[in-house]
Formats: C-alpha cells, sequence, structure tokens
C-alpha cells in the first residue's frame, strides 16, 4: 500500500476498526434481512454512527439510515452501502452461517455481499471521524434498503433524503464481486447493466393427461416460449452489444396425469443501453404472442414488467479521480473493472442530486482459491458467484480493502 501523509494519518486508525469489524460483519451475516425488513442492521448501524459523533437519520425510506458528519467548509460526499439480504438457503458451511428465515418463512442468506458493503462503510465511517483534522468538507453515509427489490434508492429520495443532506459534490459505492479478493476495478461509462423483469402468462385448455387431443397443453406451450427465447439475443441483437436473457422460473399444473389451463414463466432482461432493453422486451412479447397464435391458445397471454433497475453510467471524470486515487494507493492492486452484466439503483441516488457518481467492484474471493482456478482455466467453474448459495466472501483481505478503499475515494474530494 502507498498513499500520502493525509491517508496514513487516516489508516492510523485501522487497527480500532478491525477490533470490532470482523464480528460485526460475521454477525450481520449470520442475521440476514429482507428487503424492508432491516430493522436490526439499521439499528446497529445507527446505534454506531452516534457513537463517532455523526448526526444520524433513521426510518429513511422505510429502514433506510443516513448519518451527516461536517467538518468545516469544503465538498460534501455522499458513500452509499446497501443492506438486504436475498431469499437463499445458505450452504456455505461457514461457522457463522445463517439459519434465519424472513417473516413468511423464506430462507434468507446475504448471498450478494451486502454484509460486507455494510461493515466497510462503518469501517470507513470510524476512520474519517476519528482523522477529522486530516480533511475539511462534509462526509455523508447513506445505508440503503431494499436494493435487491430495485426501489430502496428511490424510496429513500421521495422520503425527502435531499433535505436532509444538501447536495453532495460526488456519490460514491462499491460492490463486492467474484474478484481476487485485495483487488479494487473501476470503469468509466456503462457498468452495470440496466435490469428488467418481466412475468408472462399463457393460457391453455385443462384436460386429462390421457385425452390430450382435448386440451390445449400450456406446458409443451410454455417449452416452446423458453426455447425460442435463447435465439432473440443470439440473433436479433449485434454481437457488439451486450444482452443477456434469463428465464428463471416456468411453473404450470400439480400433478402428472392432468393438462393445466395455464402457465407462468419467469424471465429477467439485462442491456447497457434503453434502446437494447426495449428491443429485447418487444422481442419477447412478440415471440411469446406468435407461439400462442402457434398452439391455438384460448386466450391472449398477459405481460408484468417489475424489478427495473436503470444502467450504472459511471461518470467519467469522478471515474478517474477515483481510479488515479487507487492507483495511489493500492498500486497493482488496482485496475480495470470492465462490463458486468450485474445491476444495481445506485444510480437513483445521483441522479435525483444532479450530482456525477461512480461505482467501483471489490474483489471478495480467497487468493489460494483464485489463483488456483485462475491456472487451470476454471474461474467459471470454481469461483462462486453473487446470488449463489455458496457466495462467501472471505473475511481477509476484503473488509480492509473495501474500507480503505472508500476513504481512498472519499479523500480524492474531501
Amino acid at each position: 500500500m502507498h498513499g500520502d501523509a493525509r491517508t496514513s494519518a487516516v489508516f492510523a486508525g485501522l487497527d480500532r476498526v478491525r477490533s470490532w469489524q470482523e464480528g460485526f460483519y460475521r454477525d450481520v451475516h449470520a442475521h440476514p434481512e429482507l428487503s424492508h425488513q432491516e430493522h436490526r442492521t439499521a439499528s446497529l448501524v445507527a446505534a454506531r454512527l452516534r457513537q463517532w459523533g455523526y448526526r444520524v437519520h433513521e426510518g429513511v425510506g422505510g429502514t433506510g439510515v443516513v448519518g451527516v458528519l461536517a467538518r468545516g467548509q469544503g465538498p460534501t460526499v455522499l458513500l452509499r452501502a446497501d443492506m438486504d439480504g436475498l431469499p437463499v438457503r445458505e450452504e456455505t458451511g461457514l461457522s457463522y452461517a445463517s439459519t434465519r428465515t424472513g417473516e413468511d418463512g423464506t430462507p434468507v442468506m446475504h448471498a450478494c455481499g451486502h454484509d460486507v458493503h455494510v461493515s466497510c462503510l462503518l469501517g470507513a465511517a470510524q476512520l474519517l471521524s476519528g482523522a477529522s483534522g486530516q480533511w475539511q468538507g462534509t462526509v455523508v453515509v447513506l445505508f440503503q434498503p431494499a436494493e435487491e427489490a430495485s426501489d430502496g434508492a428511490q424510496a429513500m429520495v421521495a422520503d425527502g433524503l435531499g433535505e436532509l443532506v444538501g447536495r453532495p459534490e460526488v456519490v460514491l459505492g462499491q460492490h463486492v464481486l467474484p474478484m481476487r479478493a485485495g483487488r479494487v476495478g473501476t470503469n468509466a461509462g456503462p457498468t452495470l447493466a440496466a435490469a428488467q423483469s418481466m412475468r408472462v402468462v399463457v393460457h391453455g385448455r385443462g384436460a386429462h393427461g390421457s385425452m390430450p387431443q382435448s386440451a390445449v397443453d400450456p406446458v409443451v406451450l410454455a417449452a416452446l416460449i423458453v426455447v425460442r427465447l435463447q435465439t432473440v439475443v443470439a440473433r436479433e441483437i449485434a454481437p457488439d452489444e451486450p444482452a443477456v436473457l434469463t428465464v428463471g422460473s416456468v411453473r404450470a399444473g400439480t400433478g402428472s396425469n392432468s393438462i393445466p389451463d395455464r402457465a407462468e414463466i419467469a424471465l429477467n432482461i439485462r442491456a447497457f443501453s434503453e434502446q437494447t432493453r426495449v428491443q429485447v422486451v418487444e422481442a419477447v412479447e412478440r415471440v411469446v404472442r406468435a407461439e400462442c397464435w402457434a398452439s391455438n391458445a384460448p386466450r391472449e397471454p398477459s405481460f408484468e414488467l417489475f424489478g427495473r433497475f436503470p444502467v450504472t453510467d459511471n461518470d467519467a471524470s469522478a471515474t478517474r479521480r477515483v481510479a488515479e486515487a487507487f492507483t495511489g494507493f493500492f498500486g497493482e492492486g488496482a485496475g480495470a473493472l470492465g462490463r458486468w452484466s450485474a445491476s444495481e439503483d445506485f444510480s437513483h441516488l445521483a441522479e435525483a442530486f444532479g450530482a456525477p457518481y461512480t461505482y467501483w467492484g471489490l474483489g471478495g474471493i480467497d487468493p489460494q482459491l483464485w489463483d488456483r482456478a485462475e491456472r487451470e482455466g476454471r474461474v467459471e467453474q470454481e469461483v462462486p458467484v453473487n446470488h449463489s448459495a455458496v457466495f462467501a466472501p472471505v473475511v481477509q483481505p476484503t473488509l480492509t480493502t473495501g474500507t480503505q478503499a472508500l476513504v481512498v475515494a472519499a479523500l480524492a474530494w474531501l
């Protein structure tokens, strides 16, 4: 690690952070909460921020927490972390693995690393508070609910976020990703994809399994739709324009000897431009309608759009500033991130203020596992990815790197 005298003075407090941070992370990992249910996590966050002198606002957008620390004249920098878990049953085998369920009995896991984000931002908040003589301006630390539901950022904005903190000079955030722990990566321009989920219901005519001639089978219809949808990206989108279409769920019937009268298909679309997103949505509707016509479906299909995320389009100037700061501090541990087809609602926060933003990647994979998989050319097969039941960022150096990255980025403005 490198850095100037100022960063060295701030990071003199790292041992104090480590004294609680790893235990805090394991505790939050073991107690995940679904979107809009992050009450325990929010309470833990608010209590620590108050200890360090932040002016704390709770219940913003439901369960969101905002801490504000002003130290003289200077720019306002907003740092964001998300808090919610996912409806996934954990299979990591960790001693601190989650065994919790949501309010409806659904298993819950921090399968996307939001526990890392919370722990790192709290660590950065303590470091900045403890070394406030090294900077001037205002630090805003924002702990957002319901990122996975795609509406947490907008809920905070609608609940008066702008009135609480004013307009920041820049909005900064990070996400732990399946990269080698200890590394950080930046990318200017479109970095995370826009996402759109869709629920499709197709209709058939039910009958006894022994009398298919009396039915219009929605199971076969749904199967044909799923197969045909695989050609949309492959044959309708230009090879140099990234897009993903994933069918995540097909549901029909309840038994083996009855032909049902409807089938439901849930799918997800990712693209790096609004034009491509619209093109894929329109293609899905065309394919579904055509297959329904070909199968002589008795009713028109229905379409429901939900779970929309915007493109994360990093500001070039802000990204260059952060990238230079990362290179100066992390050396070879900083590099290019490239485009990822995951999605985020982070940009809603910056756009609400009309402020530039940049969002970077943080490695979370055990270096030995990563290096072995890379040598063998088996990264895609061996390295767990976000939303997997076995996704488990290694505690160190992930937490320290993520904490340092937030501080280094903030100090590029403060």
